[in-house]
């Protein structure tokens, strides 16, 4: 498997980005859940306004344990914001465990959407070349438009074309693609189309050596 250094204590020399650990886990759910919360596939997800606003921290909490446990969990040092990082080899694997019965107990009633999203990302996400996945970017909403996803992204993106990792993401919407094509991202493969729902865009970025 290709990854990063083992355990940096954080990634900016000037701390502005940090290493998250596990105490880290519920205020960073609560950030993933704010930001995410009016995005076009979230509201696929979950219709309902005030349902959507329970789920979201105890389901974004299943991500962030296993990118604390799995991958690599960069933050703000305010924690404004957060950057969930996996190590994929060859072989794409997804959370382990007790995963569905938690994403039963956590979605009902609207479990069958929620596994009909992770199949649809399953089935279009590369393998057979190591990477590191993207699983979620998230900005407080009242940070938003300052810079700090960026701020993020070049610090990774450092470290992975230091090693010539690629990077692997899907994006929620055309924003966001547009920003990731900025940032050295391009289409991989055709947009992911959630059953009856909005479009996803699967982008790639080669290290830059």
């Amino acid at each position: 498997m290709m990854a990063v250094r083992e355990n940096p204590p954080y990634a900016d020399p000037s701390g502005t980005v940090v290493r998250a650990g596990p105490g880290d886990l519920f205020m960073l759910s609560q950030v993933i859940a704010d930001a995410f919360y009016g995005l076009a596939p979230s509201q696929w997800l979950v219709a309902d306004p005030d349902a959507r606003r329970r789920i979201f921290p105890a389901y974004f909490q299943l991500y962030v344990e296993h990118a604390l446990a799995a991958g690599l969990v960069f933050t703000t040092p305010d924690r404004a914001a957060a950057a969930l990082w996996i190590p994929v080899s060859e072989a794409v694997e997804g959370p382990s465990g007790d995963y569905d019965t938690r994403l039963a107990a956590i979605t009902d009633p609207w479990t069958d959407r929620f596994r009909a999203f992770d199949q649809a990302l399953d089935s279009h996400h590369p393998a057979g070349c190591p990477h590191h996945h993207l699983a979620l970017l998230a900005v407080r909403p009242d940070r938003q438009g300052r810079g700090i996803g960026t701020m993020m992204l070049h610090v990774h993106h450092a470290l992975l074309d230091e090693q010539g990792v690629p990077a692997y993401l899907e994006a929620a919407n055309q924003h966001t693609r547009a920003m990731y094509l900025r940032h050295g991202y391009a289409d991989h493969g055709a947009p992911i189309q959630l059953p009856g729902g909005p479009l996803m865009f699967p982008m790639w970025r080669p290290p830059v050596r």
